[in-house]
């Protein structure tokens, strides 16, 4: 795996590096607490109570034309739903938030850290390859309780083809690395939200949100370290570079966000569902509205730390967001 390394470029670039607080590092008990360190194995066992996942964070299971299929549909949905999130999980960790995390511990983003900091992405890297080893691990283990298969795991996901589109805009390297470098603080700043669902849905195995509950305590010190990373690179980016990579963001979030379409359009057809059924259930369940509300609501701390940077005083930024969903129009006056 490469790292990323925008660093030849930015070298000479940086403006004067201001003067930065002190760094609080969130890993001072990791070698105690981590999950890698300290969490048990979770298993599924045959006899265990309860979903695989919970329908009420599944939106399709809403939807008429589901809730008339046979319960053993439904049962594949939500099992299918758990695939999709640990492969999600896993490819995330793995493919995109590593490649970040070692160029960091190696030095290769030439961004004046301290440090600990540095230091601590050692740590994160380790954490991100565990979250993709349990998620990997997991879903065999549901396949070989249930005898289903992961219908969409060969399938890159949205995500990764989004952000892929997005580099290659630009023929530049050092923007299309930092395209990858602001969707993992993105990235990492967001999904600490969505882990607090699981783990409180009482339908779902107890081993099941065991493995969430232990992704959720280490991605919470990750959002604080990546918030952090945030304030501190930001005031160090050349302004040549500023500009292009703050209009990219809604761009980024969406690219993280949005519901992953080919996938639950690949699942829902091995049902032999009739396609225009299929096509339904999708129109209906992710409207532009829907989706673009749903990732308005999940941004709020995001969008403070754009704010507090002074990211969202720039006029063309304000319109990309307000394009976008993401703002509305009370918050361009306000901003």
């Amino acid at each position: 795996m490469e790292a990323v390394c925008p660093k030849r470029l930015l070298a000479q670039d940086l403006t004067s590096t201001p003067e930065q607080e002190p760094y609080k590092s969130k890993f001072g008990d990791w070698y105690e607490r981590s999950t890698v360190r300290a969490a048990p194995r979770r298993m599924v066992l045959k006899d265990e109570q309860g979903l695989f996942f919970s329908p009420d964070f599944i939106p399709i299971m809403k939807h008429p034309l589901i809730q008339e299929q046979s319960e053993t549909v439904q049962r594949h949905i939500m099992v299918q739903q758990l695939y999709r999130y640990l492969d999600f999980t896993a490819k995330l960790e793995h493919v995109v938030v590593n490649r970040v995390a070692m160029s960091i511990a190696n030095g290769y983003l030439d961004f004046n850290l301290p440090r600990q900091m540095v230091f601590d992405a050692y740590k994160i890297y380790c954490d991100e390859a565990y979250h993709a080893l349990f998620s990997a691990d997991l879903l065999m283990q549901v396949e070989d309780i249930t005898g289903i298969r992961a219908v969409t795991q060969q399938l890159q996901p949205f995500f990764i083809r989004r952000l892929h589109e997005l580099q290659h805009q630009y023929s530049e390297s050092n923007l299309q690395e930092l395209m990858e470098i602001f969707f993992v603080i993105i990235s990492e700043t967001l999904i600490s939200g969505f882990l607090s669902d699981i783990p409180t849905a009482k339908d779902v195995k107890p081993s099941i949100r065991a493995v969430v509950r232990d992704h959720a305590i280490d991605e919470g010190k990750h959002h604080v370290y990546f918030a952090d990373l945030l304030r501190r690179v930001w005031p160090q980016l050349d302004k040549r570079y500023k500009k292009e990579v703050a209009k990219q963001l809604p761009n980024l979030i969406y690219a993280f966000l949005t519901p992953d379409i080919d996938s639950i359009r690949k699942e829902l057809t091995s049902y032999d569902m009739p396609r225009d059924h299929v096509e339904q259930v999708i129109a209906e369940t992710y409207t532009k509205e829907i989706v673009s509300s749903h990732i308005a609501n999940s941004i709020s701390s995001l969008t403070r730390y754009l704010r507090e940077l002074g990211i969202l005083d720039d006029p063309e930024v304000q319109d990309r967001f307000f394009e976008a969903g993401l703002l509305t129009s009370n918050d361009l006056v306000l901003g």
